[in-house]
C-alpha cells in the first residue's frame, strides 16, 4: 500500500488521523489487514480505506476494532470527531470522500444528468424538488455541497471521468426549457474540451445491462476499485471485489450498447437546440 493521504488532499485531517492511529494500533498488535478485518468482520478492502481516511468507520466497526485490538472503547470514543459532515445522506459520505481521491470515475445515471456535471440552477430544481420538501436553507446547503464537489474537475487530467447517460435524462424536463438547454450545453462543453467522456443509450437501445439503477466506479492509485449504486432514499457502497467486477461487467456491456463520443455529444446538442426553440 503507497502512503497515507495527507490532510488538504481532499480528507478531513481527523480522518487521516484516525486511519494512522488504527494502522498503528494493528501494528502494535502484529496484525495484518486481512488478520484484522477476519477477527472485526470486515473486508479487507474497507478496512484499507478507513486506514487510508477514505471511509469513515460505523459504531458497529468502531466497537469491534476496540475489541479486537483491545484498546479500551479508543475507537468508539473518538468516533464523533470524524463525524462533520450532515450535509448529505449518510449513505452517501464516503462516496464524496473516494470522489476526492479517485484517479478514474465512471458514473451511469438512468434518470438525471449526473451531480459533477450539474449547472447550479439545474441542482436547485433538483433539490427542490422531492419528498420530503426541504427548506430552502437546507436546500442551499445542500447545493453549495453539491457544487463543491464539482471541483474535482477542476483538475484537467485527474479524476478521468467517463459518464454514461440514459436519454431519458435529457429528454425529462427538470424546469424550464430553457434551464434545459443551459444544463445540456454544459454536459457538452465537457465533452467538447475532453474533460469528460460522454456516451448516450439510446431509447433504441431498448433494454440494457444498467437500466435498473444509478451506478458509479471508482478507481485509485493505490487501493481497490470500489463501486456505487443507489436507489430511493438509499444507497449502498460496494466493496467486494467480485461485486465491483461484476458492476464493471454490466457498464462495459450497457457501453457497448452506446453511440460513440462523437455521436452522444451531437445528440445532446440536438436536443438542447429543441430545449431553446421551446423556449422562444
Amino acid at each position: 500500500m503507497g502512503e497515507l493521504p495527507v490532510a488538504g488532499e481532499g480528507i478531513p485531517k481527523a480522518r487521516v488521523l484516525y486511519g494512522k492511529e488504527l494502522r498503528s494500533r494493528r501494528e502494535m498488535a502484529g496484525l495484518t489487514q486481512e488478520q484484522l478485518s477476519q477477527r472485526a468482520f470486515l473486508s479487507r478492502t474497507h478496512l484499507a480505506h478507513m486506514e487510508a481516511g477514505r471511509r469513515l468507520p460505523s459504531p458497529e466497526d468502531a466497537e469491534r476494532l476496540d475489541q479486537v485490538l483491545e484498546t479500551g472503547g479508543f475507537f468508539v470514543r473518538f468516533l464523533p470527531v470524524l463525524d462533520d459532515e450532515h450535509k448529505i445522506a449518510e449513505y452517501f459520505e464516503a462516496v464524496v470522500e473516494f470522489e476526492k481521491q479517485a484517479t478514474v470515475l465512471r458514473h451511469y445515471d438512468p434518470k438525471l444528468i449526473p451531480g459533477l456535471l450539474q449547472t447550479e440552477a439545474y441542482a436547485r430544481e433538483v433539490l427542490s424538488s422531492g419528498f420530503p420538501l426541504k427548506s430552502e436553507e437546507e436546500r442551499d446547503r445542500l447545493l453549495v455541497t453539491r457544487l463543491k464537489r464539482a471541483r474535482i474537475l477542476d483538475n484537467f487530467e485527474s479524476p478521468v471521468m467517463w459518464v454514461l447517460l440514459d436519454e431519458a435524462a435529457l429528454r425529462r424536463p427538470v424546469g424550464s426549457p430553457a434551464l434545459m438547454a443551459e444544463q445540456l450545453l454544459r454536459v457538452v462543453e465537457f465533452g467538447e474540451r475532453r474533460r469528460v467522456r460522454v456516451h448516450v443509450l439510446p431509447f433504441s437501445a431498448g433494454y440494457h445491462a444498467l437500466l435498473e439503477g444509478l451506478v458509479s466506479l471508482m478507481w485509485f492509485e493505490d487501493l481497490p476499485p470500489v463501486a456505487y449504486t443507489e436507489g430511493l432514499k438509499s444507497g449502498r457502497l460496494w466493496e467486494n471485489s467480485s461485486a465491483v467486477r461484476d458492476f464493471q461487467a454490466a457498464y462495459d456491456h450497457a457501453l457497448g450498447d452506446a453511440l460513440s463520443h462523437r455521436e452522444s455529444l451531437a445528440l445532446i446538442r440536438s436536443v438542447a437546440e429543441e430545449y431553446e426553440h421551446e423556449a422562444q
